[in-house]
Order: C-alpha cells, then sequence, then structure tokens
C-alpha cells in the first residue's frame, strides 16, 4: 500500500475505473480523545465535528458525500447492495457493495479489519466490516456471494487492523473459526501455558476464508491499529476514540 496524504491506497492490480482507500486519524477538526479525523457518528464526539469531517473526505476524494453509503454496523454477516435510492439509508449490515459508478462502498474501523473486493472487470465493488463475530459468522461468504461473480476473478486488500501481536481472544473465539474450519487453529498462538487464551491473526483469518471461497488474489495486511497511535484509531488500546474509514468505488 501506498500513503498519500492522510490516506493509505491499495497497491493492488484494481482496474483503472475501481477507486479505494484507508482513512488515517489525521485531517480532521475533531478534539480529544476523537483528534482528529473521525468518520463515525455512533462514538459521543461532537455531531457537527463528524459531519465536517465527512465532508472534507468527499470533497478530497471528488465524491458526493450523500453517495457514499455509511452503514449501522453491527458485528453481523448481512449485505447490502448501494444503488441510487438506497444509497443515504444508512442500513444495517456489516457489508455492502454496488454496480453503480459514483456511489461508495464504506466500512468503519477502529480495530476490525476492512475488507473490499473489486473483479477483474470493474463491474462490482463491495466491502466487508469483519470484526470476529461477523468474519467467523460468514460475512465475507455473504458479500461474494452477492457480488455474483466468479470468486476467482475477485481480488481483495485487507486494511489496517489489530495485529496478531496485540489481539489477545478467549477460547470461544477460537473455538468459533476451528468449528468452520480446523484449518484456522493456525491462526491463533496460545498465549502462553498458564493461560486459558490465545493471540489470533486476523489476516490470516480472512486469508483463509478467502481462499476456501476461491479469492487468491489477496493483498494488504500488516498494519496494526493498536501499535500505531499516531496513525490509527484504536478501541482495545484507548477504549472511547475515533474510527477510521475503508472506501472503494466506481468511477
Amino acid at each position: 500500500m501506498t500513503i498519500e496524504g492522510n490516506a493509505l491506497k491499495p497497491a493492488w492490480p484494481a482496474p483503472d475505473r475501481v477507486r479505494a482507500i484507508s482513512t488515517t486519524r489525521a485531517g480532521g477538526v475533531s478534539d480529544r480523545p476523537w483528534n482528529s479525523l473521525n468518520l463515525g457518528v455512533h462514538v459521543e464526539d461532537n455531531p457537527e465535528h463528524v459531519q465536517e469531517n465527512r465532508r472534507r473526505l468527499a470533497e478530497s476524494l471528488g465524491l458526493d458525500s450523500a453517495r457514499i453509503g455509511w452503514l449501522n454496523q453491527v458485528h453481523g454477516t448481512e449485505v447490502v447492495e448501494l444503488t441510487q435510492s438506497s444509497v443515504g439509508q444508512t442500513a444495517k449490515a456489516d457489508a455492502s457493495y454496488t454496480r453503480y459508478p459514483g456511489i461508495a462502498c464504506a466500512i468503519l474501523t477502529a480495530d476490525c479489519l476492512p475488507v473490499i473486493l473489486a473483479d477483474r472487470q470493474g463491474t462490482v465493488v463491495g466491502a466487508a466490516h469483519c470484526g470476529w463475530r461477523s468474519l467467523s459468522g460468514g460475512v465475507i461468504e455473504n458479500l461474494v456471494s452477492e457480488m455474483a461473480v466468479p470468486p476467482e476473478t475477485l481480488q481483495a486488500w485487507l486494511g489496517p487492523a489489530i495485529g496478531p501481536d496485540s489481539f489477545e481472544v478467549g477460547p470461544e473465539v477460537r473455538d468459533a473459526f476451528i468449528k468452520h474450519d480446523p484449518e484456522a487453529v493456525h491462526a491463533f498462538k496460545a498465549k502462553g501455558a498458564r493461560s486459558a487464551h490465545f493471540m489470533a491473526d486476523i489476516y490470516a483469518l480472512a486469508n483463509l476464508r478467502l481462499n476456501h471461497l476461491g479469492v487468491y488474489n489477496v493483498t494488504g495486511g500488516g498494519l496494526c491499529t493498536v501499535q500505531n497511535p499516531d496513525r490509527f484509531f484504536s478501541y482495545r488500546r484507548d477504549g472511547q476514540t475515533g474510527r477510521m474509514a475503508t472506501l472503494i468505488w466506481l468511477n
């Protein structure tokens, strides 16, 4: 990935008409502890500050702010299609896709993994919010199914998320993934001989899900939100904090 201004751009072989970025915490107007480019409306930040941050984001991308498909994310597996009529409805979902140019799929995160997808022909794009619950529940599988193109034609990019050295989980998280796929055991390392907890690699878990679907062109990953406080928001690190956004759209 490359850094341009206050955003990260995927370094992936997507068609020219596919555009995507992942924001950092810099470049906005929010005060502490949301400083400064908080894009989440649900984290007790000043609503006027959030709207100004969203306006600045849309302007910097050359997008109509009303055509950014913000979601009410609930750590579930629901997927919505963003169309001319539905894009402003803030649906309760954790993934979206669109075939319409100028409409952006948007995912908010502050440790959870943002996953974006595009087909080689540049006809459809999608984005998924992958916390452990939505990822283990099948949000990526649902998104790929709804995009309705052969999985082998898709490419994926994994944005900033909590890294494997910071993501401590209980045995119920490990069990949820292994129950679905025994290979997932390799994405968990025991925290210690006296601990029942594990360190989880959410990038590896997402890669496994994508590969099993037939999506093998996967890039990104490796930027830990917890360990980069100057660049990223992190709920696990800070508790009350802001949200970054990962967007993908067709020109």
